[in-house]
């Protein structure tokens, strides 16, 4: 990933999906903004218990960054699930300057309308960025823990074949910063469920201990999920920075043991 210093915000940015003009994205970071301890200082969440004023003022110092009408960003009320919201003209902006407006009980949208941002919050979880230049499609995921077992990121690209006919051999994929393997420490229980559901632990659950402890690696998951679809390895991008190791730039939930605030990373047609 590209870091990149627009005034006083510090904003990440996928090699692979610079590439394309068609489209802007972006990953934030919490370096910048107005929100004061523990939400300092880039929050852009409104359901996390920081003042809504400073949320609101974070948001439109981002997208001034960025370059996009703040009108234009649509968020969800992200439930650590599997569905897939496709996002019309219609619900453009939904959750744009307040939380009740937000698309209720989603962690994924794709769209195709032009100059809608479709933005997820995160801190810890998986960001997954999607665009099919092909079909002029963009998709983003939130995926923790449970919605990696729930394979959000197999759904996403579901979605974009059946309600756009993209095929995966097209879409470009973003796996962005989030809990790393070395920060993320799980019980057996968990680690069964990922078995369950992998077919396998290998690369998912490393450095496992004699009580059946082991460490998460979440971008891995998701990986292979994406491949298991059919996206091509050499269409993905994953960072391999880790939230909660870098909590001075990232907002961590793990690492500030809940009360934090949320980074964003979105994705829009131009």
């Amino acid at each position: 990933m590209i870091r990149q210093r627009i005034d006083s915000l510090q904003v990440w940015s996928f090699e692979n999906l610079l590439e394309y003009r068609g489209i802007g994205h972006f990953v934030s970071t919490r370096v910048g903004g107005h929100s004061t301890l523990p939400y300092d200082s880039l929050n852009l969440s409104f359901n996390v218990g920081d003042d809504p004023e400073n949320v609101r003022k974070n948001r439109e110092r981002l997208v001034e960054a960025i370059g996009i009408p703040l009108n234009s960003v649509t968020t969800a009320k992200q439930i650590h699930d599997d569905c897939v919201k496709v996002v019309s003209e219609e619900l453009r902006g939904r959750g744009s300057v307040d939380y009740d407006g937000a698309i209720n009980g989603t962690d994924a949208m794709v769209t195709n309308v032009p100059n809608t941002c479709l933005m997820i919050l995160l801190a810890d979880c998986v960001p997954l960025l999607f665009y099919d230049p092909s079909k002029e499609v963009i998709g983003v995921a939130h995926a923790g823990r449970k919605g990696t077992i729930r394979l959000i990121a197999q759904a996403t690209t579901r979605a974009l074949q059946e309600h756009f006919g993209c095929s995966t051999q097209d879409i470009v994929v973003g796996i962005g910063p989030s809990v790393g393997p070395c920060c993320y420490q799980v019980g057996q229980e968990v680690v069964s469920q990922f078995e369950q559901v992998f077919g396998t632990t290998q690369r998912i659950i490393t450095n496992r201990s004699a009580d059946g402890r082991g460490y998460l690696d979440l971008r891995e998951a998701n990986l292979r999920q994406l491949l298991d679809t059919g996206i091509p390895e050499e269409n993905i991008e994953m960072a391999r920075t880790c939230t909660c190791h870098h909590s001075d730039v990232f907002f961590s939930y793990r690492h500030e043991k809940g009360k934090t605030g949320r980074f964003g990373a979105g994705i829009f047609i131009r």
